[in-house]
């Protein structure tokens, strides 16, 4: 049976940065949140949307002829195909949305690069 998740809660459980926890799947969709500062890498996914939303903070995405700003309480989905990366000045914490098949660096393999999301 599903039960309330409270966002809030669940930021206050980590600390690490982009690395993304899971904390809910629907339809072959997963859930997560992500801390966020600094500069992620230039990625893209070629089959799936990704939906970033800020819960606190402000997040830019570069992309790769412009950028985007999204406050609180606001979202952006970066079309499949579309090379983006994230930048956050200060901390940010982030719901990310997007199918299970989803690798979180898409097309590019880094340092930072998480293969499997902790579920919290």
């Amino acid at each position: 049976m599903s039960k309330v998740i409270n966002i809030k809660d669940k930021f206050s459980l980590f600390t690490d940065q982009w690395s993304p926890k899971k904390i809910a799947e629907l339809n072959g969709q997963q859930v997560l949140l992500a801390k966020i500062k600094g500069e992620f890498v230039f990625h893209k996914h070629d089959n799936e949307d990704e939906l970033f939303m800020v819960i606190k903070g402000q997040l830019q995405i570069d992309l790769e002829d412009s950028s985007v700003t999204v406050n609180e309480g606001e979202f952006y989905v970066v079309p499949k195909g579309v090379l983006h990366k994230p930048v956050a000045k200060e901390e940010v914490h982030i719901l990310l949305f997007e199918p299970l098949s989803t690798k979180h660096t898409g097309d590019v393999t880094a340092d930072i690069t998480v293969e499997t999301y902790e579920s919290i």
